[in-house]
């Protein structure tokens, strides 16, 4: 037969004020940016990259996370305005850089004030010039350069705003002329 013991009356616990639940009224505010597209791109060479942007574009670097082996598992920089995300190359990820796969059929476009001067400097730091830059048809001056890591870059200079119809008609004749 079981015996009963005294036992020590148990101590108050100390009153705890409730635990008040997050919502909506007392979360910090969420600064999330607008909608906008961001590049994200595969590189064979993230770090290497991070500093050809720089030299090459102005590119300010925002962010690098490298992983256990030294690989950048995320960057990111800021070019003008834009920020471009990468990763390093990783094939047992999925991730294939444009020099992996043989090329890209992606050309990221930026606009700037000064598409001579930016094309210039970035075939200096090492791209290679694809197309002169060129006064264009729909009103923007335009070159393309590929990067050394086979990314493309379409850069061009808004100089004077033109309406649909001024367009098709522009390239009308630019393609008549191209046919000569």
């Amino acid at each position: 037969m079981a015996t009963r013991t005294a036992t020590k009356p148990a101590k108050k616990a100390a009153a705890k004020p409730a635990a008040k639940k997050a919502t909506a009224a007392t979360r910090p505010a969420v600064h999330a940016p607008p909608p906008m597209l961001m590049p994200h791109i595969v590189v064979a060479g993230a770090v290497k990259a991070i500093d050809f942007y720089k030299k090459a574009f102005g590119a300010e670097e925002q962010i690098r996370l490298p992983g256990p082996d030294g690989k950048l598992i995320h960057a990111a920089v800021k070019i003008g305005s834009a920020i471009v995300m990468m990763v390093d190359e990783n094939p047992q990820w999925g991730a294939k850089s444009p020099k992996t796969l043989g090329g890209t059929p992606i050309t990221i476009h930026l606009a700037v004030d000064d598409v001579d001067s930016f094309v210039k400097r970035a075939v200096k730091a090492g791209a290679t010039l694809v197309m002169p830059v060129a006064d264009m048809f729909w009103g923007d001056r335009y070159g393309i350069v590929e990067d050394p890591f086979g990314h493309r870059w379409s850069i061009a200079t808004h100089q004077r705003d033109m309406t649909k119809k001024e367009i098709m008609e522009a390239m009308k004749s630019a393609m008549a002329a191209h046919r000569k």
